[in-house]
C-alpha cells in the first residue's frame, strides 16, 4: 500500500511541476505590466501542490492554534524540523503568502522555480557571508508584507522528541522587521518517512501554532533571550502533544 501512495505522491508532484512551467511564463508576462498581481495565485498554486502531496503520502494531521496567527500583518513562523514533510504540512495550512528558508541543496532540484515564485530562500549553512545575505533578504520580504517560515535548528533533527540548538540569526528576521514570532511545533513527521526510508507510513502528526510573540518593542536583552525562550515553549508543547498521540516516552 505504501508503494502506491509513494508513486501517487511522486506522480502528483511531477504534474504540479510540469503544469507550473507554462504558468510561470504566463504569470511572468502578466507581472511585467502589473508587478505583484500574481503573488497570491502563485502561492495558492504551491499550496495546492503541497496539500495534494501531503494527502497522497498519507498525512494525518491534528492542527492546533492556527486561529491564533495574525492575518493582518506578516509574521515569522519558527518551527522544529524532523522531515521534508514539515514544509509540505505547514505550507498546506497557511492560506496566505509565506516563504520558507530552505537548505541550499533544494536550489538544484526541479522544485526550485516554484519555491522561488513563493519567496523561498536557499540558505548556505557553510558560508556565513551568504547566510547573512539570505537573512537580510528575508527581512526585506517581511517588510514588504510576506510572512517567512524558518527552521532555526538549521537542519533536520534525527532523533524524535529532541531539538537541536536554535541559531540566533534566524530570529533577526523578526526583530529587525519588528514582526511577531509564531512558534510552530511539529510532532512525529519523522515517523512518516525518514525513520524508515524509503517506506511511507501513515502515522498521526500534530502541528501546533503557538501564541505570537511580539518583537517590536523588545530590548537587546529580550532579543538575546528570544531563541531560548521560543525553544523552551516548543519543547513543552512537543511533550504535551506527544502524549496526545501516544508517542511520549514519559
Amino acid at each position: 500500500m505504501w508503494v502506491i501512495r509513494f508513486a501517487l505522491a511522486l506522480l502528483f508532484g511531477a504534474l504540479v511541476i510540469l503544469i507550473d512551467l507554462p504558468l510561470h511564463l504566463i504569470t511572468w508576462l502578466i507581472e511585467k505590466n502589473q508587478p505583484g498581481s500574481c503573488t497570491r495565485f502563485r502561492h495558492d498554486y504551491a499550496r495546492f501542490g503541497m496539500k495534494g502531496i501531503w494527502f497522497l503520502a498519507g498525512g494525518d494531521e491534528t492542527v492546533i492554534g492556527l486561529e491564533k496567527v495574525p492575518t493582518d500583518r506578516p509574521v515569522l513562523f519558527v518551527g522544529n524540523h524532523r522531515s521534508i514533510f514539515d514544509i509540505l504540512l505547514a505550507g498546506s495550512l497557511i492560506d496566505y503568502p509565506v516563504g520558507f528558508v530552505a537548505k541550499k541543496e533544494l536550489r538544484d532540484t526541479p522544485i526550485r522555480i516554484i519555491m522561488e515564485e513563493i519567496h523561498c530562500l536557499f540558505l548556505d549553512r557553510e558560508d556565513p557571508r551568504q547566510g547573512l545575505k539570505t537573512i537580510l533578504t528575508a527581512i526585506e520580504y517581511v517588510k514588504q508584507g510576506v510572512s517567512m517560515f524558518i527552521f532555526p535548528e538549521g537542519t533536520r533533527c534525527k532523533v524524535e522528541g529532541t531539538f537541536l540548538p536554535f541559531h540566533a540569526g534566524s530570529f533577526k528576521i523578526a526583530t529587525k522587521a519588528k514582526v511577531p514570532v509564531v512558534p510552530v511545533t511539529i510532532v512525529n513527521t519523522g515517523d512518516l518517512f525518514e525513520d524508515h526510508y524509503p517506506r511511507l507510513k501513515k502515522v498521526p502528526v500534530v502541528i501546533e501554532f503557538g501564541d505570537p510573540i511580539e518583537t517590536a518593542d523588545m530590548d537587546r536583552n529580550a532579543q538575546k533571550e528570544l531563541p531560548d525562550r521560543v525553544k523552551a515553549i516548543m519543547e513543552e508543547t512537543y511533550k504535551k502533544n506527544a502524549k496526545l498521540i501516544g508517542i511520549s516516552k514519559e
